[in-house]
């Protein structure tokens, strides 16, 4: 599976930007696709999660302020992020969950997206 994240750049203080992570399988197939970042020096931290039902999930940092979506037919995730603020620089990656019946875990990682928050 690969996954290929796209839309990063730099961005005024208040601005949007969203973010596409396109993959090379059915993205309704996975149990979860996600957003994460890290900024620098820092760990990788989980933005949103969007499970197989559609359901949504948000650290509390980006509520109201961040949207992922899915495309079925693109087979592509994306994340709306509007109201950027200067905290919100990162370099962002996309993941995708897939387990299995007998519990077996798979994870893939895309490429980061550098996002640049100007003051």
């Amino acid at each position: 599976v690969q996954l290929q994240a796209s839309g990063g750049g730099l961005v005024q203080s208040g601005g949007s930007l969203r973010l596409s992570c396109a993959a090379s399988a059915n993205v309704v197939t996975f149990n979860y696709m996600r957003w994460y970042r890290q900024g620098s020096g820092n760990q990788r931290d989980m933005v949103a999660s969007l499970d197989s039902s559609g359901t949504t999930n948000y650290a509390d940092s980006v509520k109201g302020r961040f949207t992922m979506s899915r495309d079925n037919v693109e087979n592509t995730v994306y994340l709306q992020m509007n109201s950027l603020k200067p905290e919100d620089t990162a370099v962002y990656y996309c993941n995708a969950v897939a387990i299995t019946r007998l519990g077996n875990q798979f994870n893939y990682w895309g490429q980061g997206t550098l996002v640049t928050v100007s003051a």
